[in-house]
């Protein structure tokens, strides 16, 4: 069943994409000429009680690609960018890092600033048992002092009775723009994390290039879902894609509707083009900053 939809997906794929980004091109501006953006619905803020002990796991957009998730009270951080960017910002976000608690762990999946905030994570600090990512930013958060543990990709560990492991990606857009410090960026410098939950798997990606082992994974129950289309990210092509590469997972929608920069593809993925090219559109989670998702299994 899964090879039939990937095929009809993918002949879909070749005459729509193209199609959809031509309209998009046509339509980014408004009657005055002025560049618009997608924006997600107005932010719905917390504060302690979403860190209680929960029945459930349940999941929190952050804004840019950050999540809270809470598991049955283990409660953890996915790319937390909560203050201190350097471009402006479209939302209000969800909770300020003073308001935060406490968090069993942050993972942080590479070192670009819109993932690995340092005012956000030094905010956190204090109030923050571990910091998990791959060895490369392991080695810039021991410097900050951090608490901190590197993993090579395909290595596990666990936060309480949760498993997470490094999947691959692709993201070395550096070595493209060669700097001064001259450093060759790897691979593994790189990651996504899949998190077995009680109550079902959770796929941050990470930001990456479509790679031939994103369509080769188990099922997951949600994909925290990028879908901008940029040539260092999946493209729109290729998110579409790999949703469709797993036809029955529910896709959180992130990296999008956050950074007012209407010129920047990476920053301006646009939910409305989703419906026509994923299939079973019905599993897309729009969620406005800060709404509760609670997670639940999908069909086998």
């Amino acid at each position: 069943m899964r090879y039939s939809l990937l095929l009809i997906s993918f002949l879909f794929l070749t005459f729509s994409c193209k199609g959809v980004r031509k309209s998009n091109q046509e339509n980014i501006s408004d009657n005055t000429g002025e560049l618009i953006q997608a924006k997600p619905p107005a932010t719905q803020r917390f504060g302690k009680e979403a860190f209680e002990k929960a029945d459930n796991t349940i999941i929190r957009w952050l804004g840019m690609s950050g999540f809270l998730v809470n598991s049955r009270g283990t409660t953890f951080m996915i790319d937390p960018l909560l203050e201190g960017f350097d471009m402006p910002i479209l939302i209000d976000f969800p909770i300020t890092v003073s308001d935060v608690p406490r968090l069993d762990a942050i993972l942080v999946t590479h070192s670009d600033n819109d993932h690995f905030s340092r005012p956000t994570c030094s905010g956190l600090k204090s109030v923050t048992k571990a910091f998990h990512s791959t060895h490369y930013v392991d080695s810039l958060m021991r410097n900050d002092g951090y608490g901190s543990f590197g993993h090579d990709i395909g290595g596990t560990f666990n936060i309480g009775n949760i498993k997470v492991t490094l999947t691959p990606a692709d993201h070395m857009w550096q070595n493209a723009y060669p700097s001064e410090d001259k450093r060759l960026w790897r691979q593994e410098d790189c990651a996504g994390f899949w998190i077995e939950t009680p109550d079902g798997i959770i796929w941050a990606t990470g930001d990456s290039q479509l790679m031939p082992e994103h369509l080769e994974m188990p099922n997951p129950d949600a994909i925290l879902f990028d879908f901008s289309d940029n040539e260092w990210h999946f493209t729109l092509e290729g998110a579409v894609k790999l949703a469709n590469t797993y036809p029955d997972s529910y896709l959180i929608l992130h990296h999008w509707g956050t950074v007012d920069a209407p010129d920047a593809d990476v920053f301006n993925a646009d939910p409305s083009v989703l419906d026509s090219l994923v299939v079973n559109p019905e599993r897309i989670v729009l969620l406005a900053p800060g709404e509760p998702y609670v997670l639940r299994k999908i069909r086998q």
